[in-house]
């Protein structure tokens, strides 16, 4: 049985493609997010159902996104990958159909001319590698993976413990010695990499975060990374990740971003979102803000 056709949503003339790979445990947004409590939850009406089931858990997703801009073939962050070895249950030797999803797209992984990553945690550089005779090599072969030179430079002087010394040697290290990594400085003004693309740092969930802002004739889209987790933290955006490396400026760069987006016509794009996945930040009474869905369309 062939995947079904990706979500998509149309942006002046990109087309950005949601790449599923799994839904998490619904044990995850307790996890991830320990402020968020079914109370806190429950009192946001409008995360439901989308984002939040009936018993006030959170709902969150594992995807990619690909699209075309300036003549190349992009896809940012790669999930968690096929048959890695994981120390958290829900990521360990998964088996999906992420790449016939990826080729569904109508982007196979040799097409792929350049992959962005946010940040370097396992959960958005698993597909980075595939195994190919009991060997690690790099998924998308003439691509350019790119990430923030700041945050590779903070994981080379980290005391990484076993797990995440492992996530390196099997999804970041192979990238490196096959020459395809490249390292960006990105300013506080954000750097354009592409025609249309840009990185804007959003440090403190890890310190060289990034987000990444696409454009086309007047139409804009942000894709979040893990600066902000789930809707829930449009309306409290106090509410931090546990996994924050810097909480203090994890919430800043949070707030910042989501002052510059509400009220504008933006899309953002969650990593983490479920479907719908997308929306616009809009003011919320009683709160900061809140996400109002954009389902996927072909038309804008």
């Amino acid at each position: 049985m062939n995947p079904p056709t990706p979500a998509a949503w149309t942006l002046g003339d990109v087309t950005v493609h949601r790449i599923d790979e799994v839904a998490l445990p619904p044990a995850t947004g307790a996890w991830l997010l320990p402020d968020a409590t079914a109370d806190v939850v429950a009192h946001e009406e409008w995360l439901r159902p989308h984002f939040a089931d009936a018993d006030g858990l959170l709902l969150l997703d594992s995807h990619s996104f690909a699209f075309v801009q300036g003549g190349l073939r992009i896809l940012v962050d790669t999930g968690i990958g096929n048959g890695k070895e994981r120390a958290n249950p829900a990521w360990h030797d998964l088996d999906t159909d992420y790449l016939r999803r990826l080729d569904a797209a109508g982007f196979p992984p040799d097409s792929v001319d350049l992959v962005i990553l946010t940040h370097l945690h396992a959960d958005h550089v698993g597909w980075n590698t595939r195994r190919v005779n009991g060997a690690w090599v790099p998924t998308f072969p003439r691509a350019r993976y790119v990430t923030a030179r700041a945050e590779r430079a903070f994981w080379a002087g980290y005391d990484m413990d076993e797990a995440r010394a492992q996530m390196f040697r099997d999804s970041v290290l192979p990238v490196e010695d096959a020459g395809l990594l490249d390292l960006v400085d990105v300013p506080a003004g954000g750097t354009q990499i592409a025609p249309g693309v840009r990185l804007l740092p959003t440090p403190g969930h890890t310190p060289g975060h990034i987000a990444v802002e696409l454009s086309s004739h007047g139409a804009t889209a942000v894709i979040t990374g893990d600066c902000v987790h789930h809707p829930v933290q449009l309306a409290h955006p106090a509410i931090g990740a546990c996994v924050d490396i810097d909480p203090v400026r994890s919430e800043a760069t949070r707030r910042a971003l989501l002052a510059s987006l509400a009220g504008t016509d933006t899309l953002v794009l969650g990593t983490h979102f479920a479907p719908p996945t997308a929306g616009r930040v809009v003011a919320h009474e009683g709160a900061d803000y809140h996400l109002s869905p954009v389902v996927p369309s072909t038309r804008r």
